[in-house]
């Protein structure tokens, strides 16, 4: 993973900033006593250097396995740059006792929540196994860390290096995707560790050598250089005896010397502006800031979450509330291992001179420094950090999951603990240090990066520094080898046994107004999460009011009861909640996340939010203002402009699916939406008959439904209930069309090949998703190995099938590099050809091997309150009994490869697709015509034909 777009990667401590929103609070105060946080956990050192920390629970039947090299991109000399990402990916090729794919043992054995990453300080990879799996995934990990480089060659170098590279296009093709490089290469002084990117220059990869990436490896991926985190259902006992079987052979590397830290203070202020396809200027205002696991950092996090960190942030009710200057803001802080950065962002309203926003945006700051933040801002601003971070722990791996919270610890502050004294330090922070953290580090050298719409300021990269030789540093003395029993000859142990499937236990009760409820009982974490199921999805906006769904549910956490949107956000925050509406494409759905030490408060508010959405008219312009900045936002995106333009191209025009996907609408109908509309909205579709309140988390329904009766018992709709709407059939074209759409200056062109298919409750429908996930569902699909893998032209290539109540849009996507567009499309036409037409059949390996993915992941794909939500909320939208997990399980384990290619024969038509392919013209559309994939047209961003 890289930096390419702008994306900070905050310290996972101060990750949760992001998940909800904080000001001055009107309501009482909120006195419940606050639950015990906390990651229990055990460590050792094998005698070759390797750290192990392992952490118990037994939830689900899986183990996180997570292992940290302590390089990034900090670590490369002159002239390698991306060499630890590019390092990253290799490292997925194989190894010596696998020659394969690294994600295929992991595919077999029901693997979840897989990944790698590179950033400027560590490299990490991650995964969720079975428990009896625990062996397989232990023995990849060591021996892609012991026995990897007789597997790397000069092919394999090749090709990840395209694939990188095409991962690098793919980030700057998107608007502002080249901003993350520029403000690294103007906030940091020459030299400095932080000033290139992650992923490099294109210079730097293409003259990567062989054997400087080999002795890239040598030098630093020892077992001393690394942290392994087991998190889940193991004990220390059994975590020492397997990480010495697997590990403790493996010879140390060189120790790498921590760097000190670098945070690199600027004096001066600095500007700079950058030309970009973009639909409306933004403004970056960054300063250098100290480094992860410092009380300063932890303090900026707390000053950044009330500036801008939340929908009534300072800067939110100044710019985007009262002066109605910008559409978005953001504030907040960028922990790395040897320093850190405080961001400030606002996109500006379209007619709007940045530098009125600029001025606002310092003269707010400068507020703050010189009074800091009042009692109550503080006091939300540390609820919203400690909930967040109470959320993400709920997870034993993936992204900020507990796993990923100990190595952090571990290897940055050389404490797995660490998180516990920097909670302490934000919970206890007084206004006056925050305030004098503020000073310290916010009142000179910031450098402001504004990007303007306009023609692509050319990116041009220095040549490519001649590195020097690579010299491999002496291996530690101090750690030692043991011996293992271990015999690698025999390949990857594979287990015969797989944990069983147990999903939660559904208890139901109805309120006294008919309100069904749907609870599953989950304590491992005190929160309670809600989701109340409606009919009224965007399917249901009439012709003319396309968006009207997605605005409504859109405008519930905009005030609410005797809360306008201030104080309501207010609320919600010091709570610890999180409250919100969408609307998808045959419904809707109400949510809150609530803290179990604030469950009553919280759900008077969620009362407040569906009973009396104010839908303020006031607001309501804001909001339109915004969703119609929304909509160019998707227009400028190659991926969302698909999407946008897919369903009017597939269904007729009078069709309820004929939106676009995002359910946005257009510019025209969400200018002339009403209140009146609103209203209209809420009275038919908002309501408590036929719909369903599904609950998932800590309580129970002795607990809940007294709370329930005294806050949503009494509600009544008014007049009729709205029937839903009926799913309607559309018919596949009968010939294959081509559609180009224009992108000036793209370094990337986005290909569509999509037709329809029956509705997710039509009986075939297991059938086509498995289809579906030989052809391209997974990394190790099809489509991907081919366009990613073999011929490293796109950085991922994917086949969707969403699920709905009608006809549903298939689609086969790819971004691919612009000068192999044709080329792509040729292979993904031959691919479905082949596949539907019986050339190239469903494989028993193939077939063997999404059968694995769809039924041994199962146990551990069930770890989450919200995944758990999402499973019975997909039950009661497509009419399923309690038990369709178990009945689906059984019908994907007697598939057989004739019966998958009957009902791929039966449904795909490649002569029949519909292409929509986004690029740039004057590069693509040549080679595009001459393929003959069927008839062709020029398509604008609003989907009408181009003359």
């Amino acid at each position: 993973m890289s930096r390419l777009a702008f994306r900070p990667r905050a310290s996972l401590l101060a990750l949760s900033i992001a998940l909800a929103t904080g000001l001055p609070l009107a309501s009482a105060p909120v006195a419940a006593k606050p639950a015990a946080v906390d990651i229990a956990f055990e460590q050792f050192t094998l005698p070759n250097g390797l750290r192990v920390i392992v952490h118990t629970d037994r939830k689900a039947p899986i183990v996180a396995v997570n292992i940290w090299y302590h390089v990034g991109s900090k670590d490369e000399p002159a002239g390698r740059s991306g060499f630890a990402h590019l390092f990253e990916h290799l490292m997925f090729q194989g190894s010596e006792n696998h020659k394969d794919e690294y994600f295929v043992p992991f595919k077999k054995v029901g693997v979840t929540d897989q990944n790698g990453t590179t950033n400027s300080d560590r490299t990490n990879y991650f995964q969720n196994v079975p428990t009896t799996a625990l062996d397989t995934a232990l023995f990849m990990e060591s021996d892609r860390m012991g026995h990897l480089l007789g597997a790397i060659d000069q092919a394999a170098l090749d090709e990840q290096r395209g694939v990188v590279q095409n991962e690098k296009r793919q980030g700057e093709n998107q608007p502002y995707g080249r901003v993350w490089d520029a403000l690294l290469k103007a906030s940091y002084p020459a030299g400095h560790p932080y000033q290139h990117s992650t992923i490099g220059s294109m210079n730097d990869l293409n003259a990567a050598a062989l054997e400087d990436v080999k002795n890239w490896f040598r030098a630093w991926y020892g077992p001393n250089n690394a942290v392994l985190v087991l998190a889940g259902d193991i004990d220390v006992a059994t975590a020492k005896a397997k990480a010495m079987e697997y590990f403790g052979d493996i010879p140390a590397s060189a120790t790498l010397v921590p760097k000190q830290p670098m945070p690199a203070p600027r004096k001066t202020s600095t500007r700079e502006t950058l030309s970009d396809r973009v639909p409306q200027t933004r403004i970056y205002k960054v300063w250098n800031v100290p480094q992860y696991d410092t009380a300063d950092a932890d303090r900026l996090a707390l000053l950044g979450q009330v500036l801008g960190g939340s929908a009534s942030s300072r800067l939110d009710r100044r710019l985007v509330l009262g002066d109605k200057l910008a559409d978005n803001v953001s504030a907040g802080t960028d922990s790395s291992e040897l320093g850190g950065m405080f961001i400030v962002t606002a996109d500006v309203k379209k007619g709007v001179d940045p530098a009125k926003v600029e001025a606002i945006i310092q003269e707010e700051l400068d507020r703050l420094l010189a009074d800091g933040p009042t009692a109550d801002e503080l006091v939300q601003a540390q609820t919203v950090i400690r909930a967040g971070f109470i959320r993400g722990i709920e997870r034993i791996g993936g992204f900020g999951g507990k796993a990923d919270v100990l190595a952090e610890c571990a290897v940055y502050a050389g404490d797995a603990g660490c998180f516990r004294e920097s909670l302490a330090r934000l919970q206890s922070s007084t206004a006056a240090q925050v305030r004098d953290a503020g000073r310290t580090w916010l009142r000179q050298g910031d450098h402001t990066l504004t990007v303007v719409p306009g023609d692509v300021t050319p990116i041009v990269e220095a040549a490519a520094e001649k590195a020097a030789p690579m010299t491999i540093p002496a291996a530690d003395p101090k750690f030692k080898t043991t011996a293992s029993a271990l015999d690698r000859s025999k390949g990857v142990p594979m287990p015969t046994e797989f944990p069983k499937l147990v999903f939660p236990t559904l208890h139901r009760a109805t309120l006294d107004n008919g309100l069904k409820v749907v609870l599953a009982e989950r304590h491992d974490v005190p929160v309670v999460q809600m989701s109340l199921q409606l009919n009224g999805g965007f399917a249901s906006d009439p012709a003319g009011k396309e968006g009207l769904a997605n605005f409504a549910t859109g405008m519930l956490n905009e005030g609410a009861g005797d809360y306008d949107t201030i104080a309501f956000n207010n609320r919600a925050e010091r709570l610890g909640a999180n409250l919100g509406a969408n609307a998808g494409l045959d419904g809707a759905a109400a949510s809150l996340s609530a803290l179990k030490e604030n469950l009553g408060d919280s759900l008077a508010l969620f009362a407040d939010m569906v009973q009396r959405p104010r839908f303020d008219a006031t607001e309501v312009e804001r909001v339109r203002a915004q969703r119609l900045a929304g909509l160019q936002q998707e227009k400028a995106r190659p991926q969302m402009l698909g999407q946008r333009l897919l369903p009017g191209l597939m269904f007729s025009k009078d069709h309820p699916y004929a939106k676009p996907m995002s359910g946005t609408g257009y510019e025209s109908s969400i200018a002339g939406l009403t209140r009146d509309d609103l209203l209209e909205y809420q009275r038919r579709w908002l309501r408590p008959e036929n719909a369903t309140l599904v609950v998932v988390g800590d309580t129970t329904l002795a607990e809940l439904v007294p709370q329930l009766q005294k806050t949503l018992g009494s509600w009544k709709g008014q007049g009729e209930a709205a029937a839903a709407i009926a799913p309607k059939a559309q018919a596949n074209e009968d010939k294959a069309r081509v559609f180009l759409v224009d992108q000036p200056g793209a370094v990337q062109a986005n290909i569509f090949a999509v037709q329809l298919l029956p509705p997710s409750t039509d009986p075939l429908a297991v059938k086509l998703e498995f289809a579906n996930g030989v052809f391209g569902g997974d990394f190790t699909s099809r489509l991907n190995m081919n366009l990613r893998e073999n011929k490293h032209w796109s950085y991922g290539a994917r086949s969707g099938l969403p699920s709905a109540l009608g006809p549903r849009l298939w689609s086969a996507a790819a971004p691919v590099q612009i000068d192999k567009t044709a080329e792509s499309a040729a292979e993904i036409a031959r691919e479905i050809g082949e596949f539907a037409g019986g050339k190239s059949p469903a494989r028993q390996d193939e077939v063997d091997r999404i059968r694995a993915i769809q039924v041994l992941s199962l146990p551990g794909s069930f770890e989450t309150a919200g995944a758990v939500m999402a499973q019975v909320n997909s039950n009661l939208r497509y009419g399923r009994p309690d038990n369709y997990v178990e009945l689906r399980l059984a019908e994907v384990k007697a598939l057989t490869p004739e019966q998958v290619q009957s009902v791929a024969a039966a449904n795909f038509r490649p002569n029949a697709l519909t292409w929509l392919i986004v690029g740039d013209l004057k590069k693509i559309e040549a080679g595009v015509r001459a393929l003959n994939l069927g008839d062709v047209k020029v398509l604008d961003a609003e989907g009408k034909p181009v003359k």
